[in-house]
């Protein structure tokens, strides 16, 4: 367990930072999915302002010590369900368990039902967020895996449920 890791909510003014750090993300994710460039020379984010303005979402970055690691975005749906909206850990940070104390902290903030979606593409996720879910759910995982039309890209969409107090 990584005990430097925190999270801390994203405040408007931090806006752009959080924006720039979509941009890693958003390149990222061009080895598994073709994702076009703006001719500004950006990736398109449609969602980045909902996360200061719409009450059930929450933009946090994730911090590593003091060192500026990553982000996680979450909603609360409107049946009552919490969901990892994009999660998002700088390379050079991976695999030291900085998203999985990441990860951990956001599922316990936020006690209840939870579901994420994973890209089936995305072999960094399928390995990463089993595991992580099964870390923190009190009861079984289940998944289910989704296709179009039903979701752009084939995916699997995890669901469990975080008591309210851990050890």
């Amino acid at each position: 367990m990584n005990s430097h890791v925190q999270l801390v909510r994203v405040a408007e003014r931090h806006k752009a930072v959080l924006a720039n750090l979509v941009q890693f993300y958003r390149y990222d994710y061009t080895e598994f999915r073709d994702l076009e460039l703006t001719p500004h020379g950006t990736y398109p984010y449609r969602y980045l302002d909902h996360y200061f303005v719409e009450p059930g979402r929450q933009a946090f970055f994730i911090l590593d010590g003091d060192r500026l690691a990553g982000f996680a975005l979450m909603r609360r749906c409107e049946d009552g369900t919490n969901q990892v909206a994009e999660f998002f850990v700088l390379k050079a940070h991976r695999r030291q368990g900085a998203g999985r104390a990441a990860a951990r902290a956001l599922f316990r903030r936020f006690p209840g039902r939870w579901r994420l979606e994973f890209d089936h593409a995305n072999a960094g996720a399928a390995a990463f967020w089993p595991a992580a879910a099964k870390e923190v759910a009190s009861g079984s995982v289940e998944a289910e895996d989704l296709c179009p039309p039903e979701v752009d890209h084939p995916c699997r969409q995890l669901r469990f449920s975080v008591a309210g107090t851990h050890p």
